[in-house]
C-alpha cells in the first residue's frame, strides 16, 4: 500500500465523524448567514482539508477526498439524504424545474450519428423543419458525429441562451443534398404527465411521472381538457412515480378533497408541527376518484394516496407502495454542489407514517426490499404483505390503515406476470425496442405518412414478420437464440406501443399499453360498480 493510500482511509475517517457532530448542530430555522457561523468542529475539519492541501508528503486532489467525506456522512444519515455533485446539479435542476433552454428534439446517438426519433411538438425544431429521421451532422459547423462523440459533447453544442440561433445541417434519407436549418433555442418543457385521455365515456386517465415545479399547471391542464369532453371520473397513474416537490403534490390532493381537510402535517427533529389543508380550489371534489399505485411509487405519491385514503376519499388500487416518508430540503455547499437533507417526518391525516423502517448506515437491505416483497410473495398475494397491528389507524369512515412501510391500497392487484416477464423487462432496459422500431419506420417512413393516430391505436396490426425481424434483431444483438412463443402478444404490444411513440406521442403509447393493462382494465370495472363499493 502506497503512503498515499495508507492514510486516506484515516482522513475520511476523522472526517466523517467530525461531520457528524456538525450535522447534530445545524438548526434548519436559522438562516443560511446564521447557519454557517464559526465553530470549532467545523473549524478543525476545514483545518484537515488545509493540512492535507498545503502539508501532506503527497498531491492529493482534496476536492475528491471532500465528495467521499460528504459522500459518507450522509451514508450514515438516511437513504435519502444526498450529495449532488456539481456536474449534475444542472440537469437535476432542469428536471425539476419543467423545462430547459433546448432546439427540441427527441434523439439517439445512433450508431455514430445523432438521429432524430421526433421533433417537440410545436418546438423550434419541428417549426424549423427537422423530422424524424433527420441526422444532424453539424452544429454551427462543429461535427457532432463521430465514435467519440458523447452525449454531454452533443448537448453542449445543441443547447445555449434562450432565443440564440443555431445552424443545423442534416442528412435526410431521399434527399440528394444536406439541408440546412436555423433553429431559435426556446425554452422545451420535460413534461410529467404522460398521458391523458379517456378510458371510458365518463372515466379519465391521467399519467404522471414526477412531480416538478411544472407538474401541477400540466395536471391541471390535462384534468380541465377531460372534464370538457365529460370526465367525471378519474384514474390517476402513479404507478412508478418516485415522487419530487411535496407542495404540489398537496396542489393536487387539493384538487379532490373538501375544503378543511387536513391534507397531512409533518414534523421536524424539534416535534414543531406544520399542517396542510385543502382549500376552496378544488374542481374535482364531486368527482369518483381511483389512485393507481405499486411498489415504486413513492414520496408525493403516497402523500397523495395517503391523503385521500385517509379522509375516506376514492379509492386506492394496485399494491402496497414504496414507503417513504421523509421530507428533504435542497441546500447549496457553496461550490456548484448541493445536499438534499432529510429535516422532517410527514404523517398522513390519521396521523400514521408510511416511512419503511431502516438502519443507518446500512442502505443496501433497505433498498434490496423490492427483493423481499418478491421472494415473500406479496407482489402475487394480498395475504402475503406484513403488517404491525400496533401501526394500525381508522378513518372517520372506520376503514383501517396501516403505518410503517408504504400505502396498502384499497383494492390490490397483483402484478402482471406475463407483461412484467423478466425476459421483456431486460429487452426494455436495454432499449432494444426503442432501436428496433428506429430502424422498422427508417425503412419508410412514408408508409406511415397518411396514419392518424387514431387510426393507428385502433387498427394497426403488427404482422408476424415485423415480430420475427426483432427476434433476429435481438439474437444477433444479444448472441443469442430467444424465441417470443409464450409471450407473442405481449411483444406485438411493446413492439406497437413504442411505433405510436415515435410516430405520435407518449400519450398513444400509453393507451396502446392500457388496452390490456391489468390495473387500468381493473379501475374500469370497479368504475361501473363504484356505488356498490362505496357502501
Amino acid at each position: 500500500m502506497t503512503t498515499k493510500n495508507k492514510y486516506i482511509p484515516l482522513i475520511i475517517g476523522v472526517a466523517i465523524a467530525a461531520g457528524v457532530t456538525i450535522g447534530g448542530k445545524l438548526n434548519f430555522t436559522d438562516t443560511s448567514d446564521n447557519l454557517f457561523t464559526t465553530n470549532s468542529k467545523k473549524d478543525k475539519l476545514n483545518r484537515l482539508i488545509d493540512y492535507i492541501d498545503y502539508e501532506y508528503v503527497d498531491d492529493v486532489n482534496t476536492d475528491s477526498i471532500v465528495d467521499v467525506t460528504v459522500n459518507g456522512i450522509l451514508d450514515n444519515l438516511d437513504p435519502h439524504s444526498t450529495y449532488i455533485p456539481k456536474e449534475d446539479l444542472q440537469r437535476i435542476t432542469e428536471n425539476m424545474k419543467g423545462d430547459f433552454v433546448g432546439i427540441g428534439i427527441n434523439f439517439y446517438p445512433y450508431k455514430d450519428t445523432i438521429a432524430v426519433i421526433r421533433p417537440t411538438e410545436g418546438g423550434p425544431s419541428e417549426r424549423a423543419g427537422i423530422i424524424g429521421g433527420d441526422r444532424i451532422l453539424l452544429a454551427d459547423g462543429d461535427t457532432i458525429f463521430g465514435r467519440n462523440i458523447t452525449n454531454g459533447d452533443i448537448v453542449e453544442k445543441l443547447k445555449g441562451d434562450k432565443n440564440t440561433k443555431v445552424r443545423l445541417t442534416v442528412y435526410r434519407k431521399g434527399e440528394d443534398e444536406l439541408l440546412e436549418f436555423d433553429v431559435k433555442r426556446k425554452n422545451i418543457p420535460i413534461k410529467s404527465v404522460d398521458a391523458a385521455y379517456m378510458l371510458t365515456d365518463d372515466l379519465g386517465y391521467i399519467k404522471m411521472n414526477r412531480f416538478a415545479e411544472s407538474t401541477y399547471k400540466e395536471f391541471k391542464a390535462a384534468l380541465e381538457e377531460l372534464q370538457d369532453q365529460g370526465a367525471t371520473k378519474l384514474a390517476l397513474d402513479l404507478r412508478d412515480n418516485p415522487g419530487g416537490f411535496l407542495g404540489i403534490a398537496e396542489q393536487i390532493a387539493d384538487e379532490f378533497l373538501e375544503d378543511d381537510k387536513l391534507i397531512l402535517f409533518t414534523k421536524d427533529k424539534k416535534g414543531k408541527e406544520e399542517r396542510t389543508y385543502a382549500t376552496r380550489r378544488g374542481d374535482f371534489e364531486d368527482g369518483e376518484i381511483y389512485i393507481l399505485i405499486n411498489e415504486n411509487s413513492a414520496s408525493a405519491s403516497e402523500v397523495i394516496a395517503g391523503a385521500l385514503q385517509d379522509n375516506d376519499k376514492g379509492i386506492i388500487v394496485g399494491r402496497r407502495s414504496y414507503g417513504k416518508g421523509l421530507v428533504q430540503r435542497e441546500m447549496a455547499l457553496g461550490d456548484g454542489s448541493a445536499v438534499r437533507l432529510t429535516v422532517s417526518r410527514y404523517y398522513t391525516p390519521t396521523g400514521r407514517s408510511i416511512q419503511r423502517p431502516y438502519t443507518n448506515g446500512d442502505n443496501n437491505n433497505y433498498y434490496n426490499d423490492y427483493y423481499k416483497r418478491l421472494r415473500t410473495g406479496e407482489l402475487a398475494d394480498e395475504e402475503s404483505i406484513e403488517v404491525d397491528d400496533s401501526l394500525k389507524y381508522t378513518t372517520p369512515k372506520g376503514k383501517v390503515v396501516y403505518g410503517g412501510g408504504g400505502i396498502i391500497p384499497d383494492i390490490f392487484v397483483p402484478v402482471d406476470r406475463l407483461f412484467d416477464n423478466e425476459t421483456i423487462n431486460y429487452l426494455r432496459r436495454r432499449g432494444h425496442f426503442d432501436y428496433f422500431v428506429f430502424e422498422e419506420l427508417d425503412k419508410d417512413r412514408n408508409a406511415y405518412k397518411n396514419v392518424s393516430k387514431y387510426d393507428f391505436i385502433n387498427n394497426f396490426e403488427v404482422s408476424d414478420d415485423i415480430v420475427v425481424r426483432f427476434q433476429e434483431y435481438i439474437n444477433a444483438k444479444e448472441r443469442t437464440n430467444i424465441t417470443f412463443v409464450a409471450y407473442n402478444n405481449e411483444i406485438r404490444r411493446i413492439i406497437k406501443a413504442t411505433l405510436a411513440r415515435q410516430l405520435f406521442d407518449d400519450n398513444a403509447f400509453e393507451e396502446i399499453i392500457n388496452k390490456k393493462d391489468v390495473m387500468v382494465q381493473e379501475v374500469i370495472l370497479l368504475s361501473n360498480e363504484y356505488p356498490s363499493i362505496k357502501q
